[in-house]
């Protein structure tokens, strides 16, 4: 056992100490807390560690809601209004330490600047703490009495622990899981045979579902979804079965064994209606994903008010939209300009399902001068031009050298970067400050009770 005082909560989420010329990353910690850690890993002289005792609280610490939370959402032991404050904290000193950028102290790039007090620096939320996530992935244990359960990894450690749902998720997908949970039990399935458990929902609360299984195993699947309807109120609207080898990715599908009902869900964000599969990327937090999007179609030029109110002003709009999914963002800003005034949209995406659905949602639209294309974004350099505007909504890996290197050769005009990790982004902006100064900066708490930050920047070419 280490007692520690913690400094202060870094990104990812742990807090840091130091003792004894050791560095230790603590979970189950806030800044200024005096506790007992045990370790959990160690590497290069750097140790993982979790709370046993709390010597000495933070006056923001509160009681988490679940048992389960350090493995779902590990800051639910602070208030709501701290988590948010730390978050803008992390931001700031993050983008100074990677990209050597000042993001907390300008009030001309910050929105709505000194409004509360402190940092300019703005986070936008609408409050909701639980029941916001549309997706989630669920793994499965075995209890002490033989039966299946739902489980979560444990945080850093590959011991899974028994759930019997997720505060997080939308009321409709723990409905769904315990469903397909009874079904699972029912059916005698081990846990041998079983991977994962994709459910996702809409803001009607339908519910889509896609059980993962490592052997093709010849079940009765009829029915799962009608049952479900009396208990659901009909919203559960699809079941899909699948096989995944042993060795691949718990949501690679290798066969589809068994498909009732839909295979897709549709919401409707920002007036643009958007199809998704089960694997499909998709925001999980859809209002405060919309206030994001506001941003970004401002930082466009747009607006997302009705066509006939809104139209660029200047040049002909040219977007290109890369990691665009299934097209959310960009087939939204085209659906504010309208099919006139001169907008194209090019949605650049990889996944062959999310251009897939992209299609079908740019004919759901009616959207002309959209097109979807199949490709990875750094294979995709020759649409950065001069001349356009480039959104990005990368994974939490950020951009690829070579889409750093194209954007510094060509210099388009304006860059509009959502990111779901700040030290990527801070990386990425710090590679491209000497061209570019950032006009904007906004985060969103996208995942509340979790370390996870969305950051939105907006840069323009400096020339």
């Amino acid at each position: 056992m280490q007692k520690l005082k913690i400094e202060k909560l870094v990104e990812g989420g742990q807090g840091i100490a130091h003792e004894n010329n050791q560095i230790f990353f603590v979970w189950e910690v806030l800044p200024g807390e005096e506790i007992e850690a045990e370790t959990i890993n160690k590497r290069k002289g750097i140790y993982e560690a979790r709370a046993v005792n709390i010597l000495k609280p933070s006056p923001h610490r509160i009681a988490p809601t679940e048992n389960h939370f350090l493995s779902c959402s590990p800051w639910q032991i602070m208030d709501f209004e701290y988590e948010n404050k730390i978050k803008k904290e992390i931001t700031v000193e993050t983008f100074k330490r990677i990209g050597g950028i000042t993001v907390g102290a300008d009030p001309c790039v910050c929105p709505n600047a000194g409004e509360h007090g402190g940092s300019p620096l703005q986070i936008a939320t609408d409050s909701i703490q639980f029941g916001y996530r549309n997706k989630m992935e669920f793994s499965f244990v075995t209890k002490d009495d033989g039966k299946i359960s739902l489980a979560f990894f444990g945080r850093g450690q590959k011991k899974k622990n028994a759930i019997d749902g997720c505060e997080l998720a939308s009321p409709v997908i723990n409905k769904t899981a315990k469903k397909i949970l009874d079904w699972i039990n029912e059916n005698q399935l081990t846990e041998r045979n079983l991977k994962s458990l994709i459910i996702r929902s809409n803001k009607k609360g339908e519910a889509i579902a896609g059980l993962f299984i490592k052997d093709k195993l010849n079940l009765d699947c009829r029915g799962l979804i009608h049952q479900a309807h009396e208990a659901n109120k009909n919203k559960f609207v699809g079941f899909a079965l699948y096989y995944s080898t042993h060795k691949s990715p718990a949501s690679v599908i290798t066969e589809t064994l068994y498909q009732e009902g839909q295979d897709f869900l549709v919401e409707e964000i920002a007036g643009t209606k958007l199809k998704y599969g089960i694997n499909s990327f998709f925001q999980v937090n859809v209002p405060v994903f919309e206030q994001a999007l506001e941003d970004v179609s401002e930082s466009v030029g747009t607006g997302l008010a009705p066509v006939q109110k809104r139209q660029p002003q200047g040049l002909p709009l040219q977007i290109i939209d890369f990691y665009s999914g299934v097209g959310t963002i960009g087939l939204s800003i085209a659906n504010s300009v309208g099919n006139s005034h001169g907008c194209s949209v090019q949605l650049v995406e990889s996944n062959e399902e999310a251009v897939d659905f992209a299609k079908q949602n740019i004919e759901l639209n009616k959207i002309r001068n959209v097109k979807a294309i199949l490709a990875p974004a750094e294979k995709a350099l020759d649409y950065i031009k001069e001349d356009s505007i480039i959104v990005f909504d990368p994974p939490r890996a950020g951009l690829h050298q070579k889409i750093v290197d194209r954007i510094l050769e060509a210099q388009p005009k304006k860059i509009i970067y959502l990111s779901c990790n700040v030290a990527t982004q801070a990386r990425d902006i710090g590679l491209l400050k000497e061209a570019y100064n950032i006009k904007f900066i906004k985060l969103y708490n996208f995942f509340p009770r979790t370390p996870h930050i969305e950051s939105l920047c907006v840069l323009e070419v400096k020339k």
